[in-house]
């Protein structure tokens, strides 16, 4: 887009009487690369829906963005379903900065549209979204959230009538008529003859879902004192369900008081996500004082769930999405398979970005295994198409990104099951063998074989740094990659290409397009590239697997090495 452009779209917005006098403000003390980044795009839709910077601008997250989303989506489904007005739309929404209020604004443009809502009285989790869509039978869902980005981030995504989120198939639609909708100033909502309703949740719904959490546990007779769990909500959406769901089940649960309260400002801790040390700052402090047997911390809208341990020497580790995900994987076939209840059709699915070894350990049970592209989204319909055939049944679901699924009444990721589980998972091992949640992993490792994955990303922010990934993006697909840092690789995966390459030639890959370049080397060890779909980074995701621990523990590190010095990058 040239610059001229970017000036009409700025100067549009200055000069419409819509735009609040206060964003008038902001937009005019904005320097000309912040101009840049704001409107040098149309906000797009990623691996989960939109998000973004809140503030003015057709790149940031506003009410217009937000807006036009909706009635883009609300097209959607009134094209799909011709009951769709009355089975109406659930939305739910985060602690974020103006997350209620573009709920309610959401709801207000449904309305108008003759399409029913239903909201909630607060904030709620998302996975208790997805739960509503089934539960009250919606034609879709919108959830208010910027999972865990930094708190100048909001967001929205969208869900099809089964709680999973729109899938590229269906999103397409959606894509088609937002490119066909007015630009964001200029929408006008057309009213409906008739006015749709708006319904407030009472508790039925909360109720229902924490009765379908309940029923996961596999050892619920486990004794549970000397266990105490720590757990922190990262200001977010779980505190309430989640302390509910503990207190029933007799759990001696201590949550981090300073980051329990809903803060759109994340003011007690360094960083919501729980994919970064940061996040466990606090935590391990109470955990040092009542002696913990695990941490559990959620990212703020409740979709992940991050867990560390205290090894012999009472300090605490954390584990890795990977590490974490594929000890429960293991946990769970193992109870399921003592009790009969795994069968030829049982499935686990993952993501092409996940540890190799979570299919070791999935097929060590007898166990399918099928990985899908990144983003919970295709396993979530995965999950539909193999009900409708009868050809699958579900056992667990999850990312390396701390993100799973147990039961399927629920279809995305979801924090409130993976609480429970974590929790029983380590207390099965410490009541039976006397271990730890590290020590049960090398376990398993030392059956089956030693494995590291590590991830690693680069920022690219701005209108700059977009072009820039691009860049970097082209130059690994331009290359005659025979050999990558010194190590013979025997096939290519190109997903956005659809092909994949290795000594036999070219074959089709069965998944949709997506800007990701997968490398398998020699030694079964992987290197996977890929944009990511919710932040302006690059991601680098490094696979293991050797007989030898020191191995493994200090390669993912050298490749990521060498891979940066080969694309210029630091």
């Amino acid at each position: 887009m040239s610059k001229q452009s970017i000036a009409d779209k700025y100067n549009t917005w200055l000069a419409s009487p819509k735009v609040s006098s206060k964003d008038k403000q902001i937009l005019k003390s904005f320097s000309e690369t912040e101009i840049n980044d704001a409107f040098f795009r149309d906000i797009e839709f990623g691996t989960a829906g939109i998000r973004g910077i809140i503030g003015p601008g057709t790149n940031r997250i506003n009410y217009f963005t937000i807006r036009k989303a909706v009635v883009a989506f609300a097209k959607t489904v009134l094209e799909r379903f011709p009951d769709a007005k009355t089975r109406g739309i659930a939305i739910a929404h985060d602690n974020r900065h103006m997350s209620r209020e573009f709920t309610l604004d959401s709801a207000e443009t449904l309305n108008r549209l003759g399409i029913n809502t239903y909201i909630f009285n607060s904030l709620r989790p998302t996975p208790v979204l997805s739960f509503a869509v089934r539960y009250s039978n919606c034609v879709g869902g919108i959830m208010i959230t910027a999972s865990h980005n930094p708190k100048e981030y909001n967001g929205l995504k969208v869900y099809d009538e089964t709680g999973c989120q729109l899938v590229p198939a269906k999103l397409e639609r959606l894509l088609e008529i937002n490119a066909e909708l007015p630009s964001h100033i200029e929408l006008q909502i057309e009213d409906a003859p008739h006015r749709g309703v708006n319904k407030v949740y009472g508790d039925e719904v909360d109720n229902a879902y924490i009765k379908e959490v309940e029923a996961i546990q596999l050892n619920p007779d486990l004794p549970k004192d000397n266990f105490p769990i720590v757990f922190s909500p990262q200001h977010g959406t779980s505190y309430e369900l989640g302390m509910k769901i503990f207190d029933k089940l007799n759990y001696e649960v201590h949550p981090v008081k300073s980051q329990s309260k809903p803060d759109p400002d994340f003011g007690g801790t360094p960083t919501p996500n729980p994919e970064d040390p940061r996040a466990y700052e606090e935590p391990i402090k109470l955990a040092k004082k009542v002696n913990a047997k695990i941490i559990l911390v959620t990212d703020p809208d409740a979709d992940r769930v991050g867990v560390a341990y205290p090894d012999e020497y009472g300090d605490y580790n954390i584990l890795t999405g990977n590490e974490s995900g594929t000890l429960l994987l293991h946990y769970i076939l193992n109870e399921r398979k003592k009790r009969g209840l795994l069968t030829p059709k049982s499935t686990v699915y993952s993501t092409i970005v996940t540890t190799a070894f979570a299919k070791k350990v999935a097929n060590s049970h007898g166990v399918n295994y099928k990985k899908f592209l990144t983003g919970f989204r295709y396993i979530g319909e995965a999950i539909e198409q193999g009900i409708q055939t009868n050809t699958e049944q579900f056992e667990f679901g999850f990312e390396e990104s701390y993100g799973c699924l147990i039961a399927p009444f629920v279809r995305d990721k979801d924090a409130l099951q993976a609480l429970l589980m974590y929790a029983e998972m380590a207390n099965y091992y410490l009541v039976n063998y006397d271990q730890n949640l590290g020590e049960a992993y090398d376990a398993l490792q030392q059956q089956l074989g030693y494995h590291n994955d590590e991830v690693y990303s680069i920022e690219f922010p701005g209108a700059a740094g977009d072009e820039k990934m691009k860049q970097v993006m082209s130059a690994v697909r331009s290359r005659p990659y025979q050999k990558l840092i010194s190590a013979k690789v025997v096939r290519i995966e190109d997903y956005l290409a659809s092909e994949a390459y290795d000594k036999d030639g070219v074959t089709q890959i069965n998944l949709p397009k997506s800007d990701v370049i997968a490398y398998y080397l020699f030694n079964d060890e992987t290197i996977i590239i890929r944009p990511s779909g919710t932040e302006p980074k690059i991601k680098f995701y490094y696979g293991v697997s050797n007989p030898s621990r020191q191995y493994t523990e200090k390669r993912p590190a050298e490749l990521h090495r060498k891979v940066m010095k080969q694309l210029g990058l630091k």
